[in-house]
Formats: C-alpha cells, structure tokens, sequence
C-alpha cells in the first residue's frame, strides 16, 4: 500500500485527466501519480464519482424573467446532461468493477502462488538448516579424519624413516656378506682343489684296496658256502635225531602210562594184603576162644617196589 496519497490527490488526478480528455481509471490515476495502491484509488476514485453530478451540478439561474418555452427546454437539456452523466459514471463504475475484480483475481493467484513459493522456500529453508546439520557433521567427521590421517601420515612417515635406516644398515651388511663370500669362495676354490687332488690319491688307493677286498670277498663267501652246507648237514641231522627223540620220547609216554596203570593196580592189592592180617585176627578172635588166642606178631612189612 503507497503512502502519502490522499483522496484529494486522487480527485485532483481524476480532474486533471478529464480536463485532458481521458476518461479517469485506476492505472490511468496511478500512473498520473506515479505511486499508489490499487484498492486506494479504487476506493478515492469512487468518492469522487459520487461527487461527480454534484459538482457538475451548477446553480439554476433564474429564469423569472426567461421565457417559459426557454426554460423548459433548459430544464430538459439539463435532466438529459445529467442523465448521460449518470449513464456514463454507471458505465465507468462497472468497468473499474470489473477491472478491480479482475485485478483481485490475478492478485489472489499471485497470493496463492506467493504462498506456495513460500511454503516451499520454508520447505527448502528446513532442508537447507538440515543439510547444513548433516554438512557440520560431516565436516566435523571430516575434520577428525584428517586429523587422523595426519597422525597415521606422521606415523607412516616414521616408519618410513626407520625402514631406511634399516635398509641401509642391511645394505651395508649384504656389501660386508658379498665380501666375506667372496673371500669364503676364493678359499673354498684352493681347498676345494686340494681336497681334488687329495680325493683323486685316495680313490687310487682305494681301487687298488677294493680289489683286495673283492678277492677277499669271494674267498669269504666260498667259505660261507661251504659252512652253510655243513650248517644244513647238521640241521638234517638234528632234525632226524629230533624226531626219533620225539618218537622215543612218545613210546616213553606211552610205557609210562602202562607202569602208571600197573602201579595203581599193584598199590590197590598192596593196601588189600596190609589189611588182611587185620581181618585175620579178628576173624580168628571171633572163632577161637580168648585163653587159646595167642598172640600174633605183626608181620614186617616188605618196602614197597619201587
């Protein structure tokens, strides 16, 4: 809403525009202005229509002293004049109506459309505030993620350092090893020379101590031969008498079964005669009388066979 316009501004405006010969509307008025509201015009405009057949409205003269025919017809002509007046304020009233409800309409759908931007702008304005939440965490994650590649740097850095040293120090230890190879080759070239030379004398003695031992050899297994044989002429002979020992040694078995079977017999009719006097001497006591018994000796007992 323009400030600064009165209704007097508007009614000045809207007088300025019929002395021009343009007929008086609200963008005509505002852009005469250069400022203001529609809906002030608007609202001036119409005061100054009401005041509009006032104004024009001028005082009757008096016609006392006219002709009667004159002024009726000037009665007429004025009541006509104020009719077209009144027709044509109708007419530029209803179409500043229809121009301010067009007006309305479009303000409405800019309305409308302005709070649709603003809703999504407000929106937008959240998922900005939220993105910018997300964008300080990750930010702040960020930042202690470098922090701990530059540690892990300074680390790496260290160990980078260390293995160096360390690869220098076992430079210089494989340089003093190539040496002493070096050397230990050198040495082991002479001695392996003189262990050719000394290897080469010893297998010539030694060709000549593998012949001996072969001769030797083959004396030596003529003998194992020749005792083998006696070896396996005593086995045989062992074995036949083996198997008469065993032979023998059955029939023995067998005998001693007989003379076991033979000693029972002779020990059962020895037990049966070391009871006989016994019998006897009762018998003979039961048969004689006790003045007429004599006595009977015990008869000596003859050592058992063995």
């Amino acid at each position: 809403m323009a400030r600064g316009i009165t209704e007097s501004d508007v009614h000045t405006a809207a007088d300025e525009l019929v002395a021009k010969g343009e007929r008086p509307t609200v963008e005509r008025i505002r852009a005469h202005l250069g400022t203001g509201s529609p809906n002030t015009v608007t609202r001036w405009l119409e005061t100054w229509w009401i005041r509009l057949g006032t104004r024009l409205q001028p005082r009757r003269p008096d016609f006392e002293d006219a002709p009667a025919v004159l002024a009726e017809l000037a009665g007429q002509w004025w009541e006509l004049a104020l009719t077209h007046a009144r027709e044509a304020a109708l007419r530029e009233f209803a179409e500043t109506e229809r121009s301010l409800a067009t007006q309305r309409e479009a303000l409405d759908a800019r309305s409308r459309l302005v709070a649709d931007e603003l809703s999504q702008m407000r929106s937008e304005r959240a998922s900005a505030i939220a993105g910018e939440r997300i964008a300080s965490t990750q930010a702040a994650e960020l930042e202690r993620l470098v922090d701990q590649l530059h540690l892990q740097i300074s680390e790496l850095t260290e160990q980078r350092d260390l293995g160096l040293r360390r690869a220098d120090r076992a430079e210089a230890a494989r340089q003093h090893l190539d040496a002493r190879l070096h050397e230990t080759l050198e040495t082991a070239k002479s001695e392996r020379e003189d262990w050719t030379e000394y290897v080469r004398s010893v297998e010539n003695r030694t060709l000549g101590d593998v012949d001996r031992s072969r001769q030797e050899a083959k004396d030596l297994q003529a003998q194992l031969n020749n005792q083998a044989k006696a070896q396996r002429a005593i086995e045989d002979q062992l074995r036949q008498e083996l198997h008469a020992a065993q032979s023998a040694a059955i029939s023995a078995g067998q005998a001693a079964d007989v003379l076991r079977g033979r000693c029972e017999g002779l020990e059962k009719q020895l037990s049966s005669l070391r009871e006989l006097p016994a019998q006897l001497e009762a018998a003979f006591k039961r048969n004689t009388p006790k003045q007429a018994i004599p006595r009977l000796r015990p008869r000596r007992q003859s050592p058992k066979s063995t």
